[in-house]
């Protein structure tokens, strides 16, 4: 968590102004995931994001080597929700260039504690292979997740 505190902070203080805007970071470190999301964030308004950003990485072999690490922006935030303690985020990102249909989608879903945002997060990723196995490989991963908003 100290880790995304830092970027979190660093991050904040090049976007932020003034007391309008804050921001959000989520991250898990475990035996399939590596990840870090992070965004700001402005109050009020239906409190939009801007400059969200993240990397996944998978450590599972099982996953096409294209779809284990990925990068995402603000076009992959398909989904978010934050209020009354809560921070529940969808994010999505398909496979680009020639290779069959794939996807990246971790969906977090955090309640506020004594210790912060805090839930879990689950991972699914699909790879679509090969025109001869339309039914592709999916598989699928799920942790904790913790994340703070400022």
């Amino acid at each position: 968590m100290r880790r995304i505190t830092i970027a979190l902070m660093s991050f904040l203080a090049l976007v932020t102004g003034a007391q309008a805007s804050g921001g959000f970071g989520c991250d898990a470190k475990d035996k399939n995931v590596e990840f870090l999301f992070e965004s700001g964030m402005t109050r009020g308004m239906g409190s939009p994001v801007f400059n969200f950003r993240g990397t996944v990485e998978i450590k599972s072999k099982d996953v096409a080597a294209d779809l284990r690490k990925v990068e995402f922006d603000g076009a992959h935030l398909a989904q978010y929700w934050s209020e009354d303690d809560q921070l529940n985020l969808v994010i999505y990102r398909e496979r680009e260039g020639d290779k069959p249909h794939g996807y990246v989608q971790i969906i977090i879903r955090t309640k506020g504690d004594e210790e912060g945002l805090n839930g879990g997060y689950e991972l699914t990723v699909f790879d679509g292979v090969d025109n001869a196995t339309p039914e592709g490989k999916t598989y699928t991963a799920g942790g904790e997740v913790e994340c703070i908003v400022e």
